[in-house]
């Protein structure tokens, strides 16, 4: 080998290891997929040696791949601990970067903001997007809200927040007109407002079980991809939604929306924080997870 392997080299290979996939890859760590591609030939040509097997759309470690992975990866993850113990060395740790999904940052995160800053006004939050169970150190993230099950975040340290409550909203003026609050005449009156992700679409499923109601089925133009979307219809009055409570409660607090019937315990999931262990010797990381507490409970 007549040169060093660049870092992002390493980088790239990595990440298709991991990942079984080009373009995921390219994703987990914002590059382009032509850079992934570029970045393993290259690694591949410098080796004198194939890593992967190619099947379709597919990647996998062969016997030299696994080998090389065996002994690059724990070397680069040691560089970037390293990297970040130097770059952290001796600073203040007031910022903070907390990873939550949109809706959570949008309906709940966004409107306690001031109150944090009055409780904390050195902590400095920095907020990320990524959904499902997130590797922290490879996205240089301290911290995360989650809604699931801690199994999945074995490697970090968790505690639970709150249950993961579901409950039957809709507008007050959609009710202005109602002389009945009976939920099963309101379902065959109005359209029941769907979310289609994975991390919400049997929402419906749960709530109608738990109240021996037939779940009501999709409608047209009822059905959306995201929360958000689904919370700005059903303001606008296009029907009844279920929903997680953590994210109605401003508007539910101000009128912009009202509860109907009671909040259902959602089974397979709660909220919880997760963090790398040796986080929480830091006092700004002990600060937010004693104010996220208490603005669990308080909600």
């Amino acid at each position: 080998m007549k040169h060093n392997i660049p870092l992002k080299s390493l980088y790239s290979f990595i990440a298709v290891a991991e990942t079984g996939s080009m373009v995921k890859a390219a994703d987990s760590i914002h590059v382009s997929h032509s850079a992934i591609s570029q970045a393993i030939k290259s690694l591949e040509q410098q080796l004198e040696v194939k890593l992967f097997d190619r099947v379709g759309r597919q990647v996998y470690l062969n016997d030299a791949g696994k080998l090389y992975y065996q002994r690059v990866s724990p070397a680069v993850q040691a560089i970037i601990s390293a990297s970040e113990e130097v770059k952290n060395k001796d600073k203040d740790h007031h910022s903070i970067s907390l990873n939550m999904v949109n809706s959570l940052a949008l309906h709940w995160w966004i409107p306690r903001v001031d109150k944090l800053q009055n409780c904390y006004a050195e902590l400095d939050i920095r907020l990320s997007n990524f959904v499902g169970d997130v590797d922290l150190e490879r996205r240089n993230i301290d911290m995360a809200i989650f809604q699931g099950d801690p199994q999945n975040w074995q490697k970090y340290h968790c505690e639970k927040l709150a249950d993961d409550e579901l409950v039957l909203v809709c507008s007050p003026s959609l009710l202005k007109s109602e002389t009945t609050n009976n939920i099963n005449e309101l379902l065959n009156r109005f359209p029941a407002i769907q979310v289609l992700n994975a991390r919400r679409n049997n929402n419906w499923q749960i709530w109608a079980e738990h109240n021996h109601i037939a779940c009501p089925k999709a409608q047209k133009n009822r059905s959306f991809e995201t929360t958000a979307q689904a919370l700005q219809a059903v303001t606008r009055e296009l029907g009844l939604l279920v929903t997680h409570k953590q994210f109605v409660l401003e508007k539910l607090e101000y009128g912009e929306l009202v509860q109907l019937g009671s909040a259902v315990i959602h089974p397979q999931q709660s909220f919880f924080y997760a963090c790398k262990a040796d986080k929480l010797k830091h006092t700004s990381i002990q600060q937010l997870i004693a104010w996220l507490k208490n603005e669990f409970v308080a909600s």
